[in-house]
């Protein structure tokens, strides 16, 4: 039996992207999932376990990434993280998002 890979998901609020993108890749019998935000007010905030937790970590923004490696620096030292570029722009579960999500995040897993 194989591990199953953990991938966790990060927006802002955790209230769109993210949440979505847990949602497509949950169902995957190959990865763990979970998703979290950057800001403060987010649904769920990103902690420090789930930064232990994760083996992939995907943003959806650049400023995502530079706002976990300014709070997680040495956490992250041998975390690979995946900048998607997907803009603000898509309600949860959003069907242009989820073509989205599951094209260039399944590139990225292969």
């Amino acid at each position: 039996m194989t591990k199953k890979i953990n991938l966790l998901f990060i927006c802002s609020r955790n209230q769109w992207r993210s949440p979505t993108a847990e949602n497509i890749w949950k169902k995957h019998p190959e990865y763990n999932t979970r998703s979290s935000g950057t800001s403060p007010n987010a649904k769920k905030t990103v902690s420090p376990s789930d930064i232990r937790w994760a083996d992939k970590i995907f943003v959806m923004e650049k400023k995502h990434k530079n706002r976990l490696v300014a709070k997680f620096t040495r956490m992250l030292e041998y975390k690979p993280i995946y900048v998607l570029n997907i803009p603000d722009e898509y309600a949860y579960m959003d069907p242009e998002l989820i073509e989205e999500l599951k094209e260039i995040v399944g590139n990225l897993l292969k």
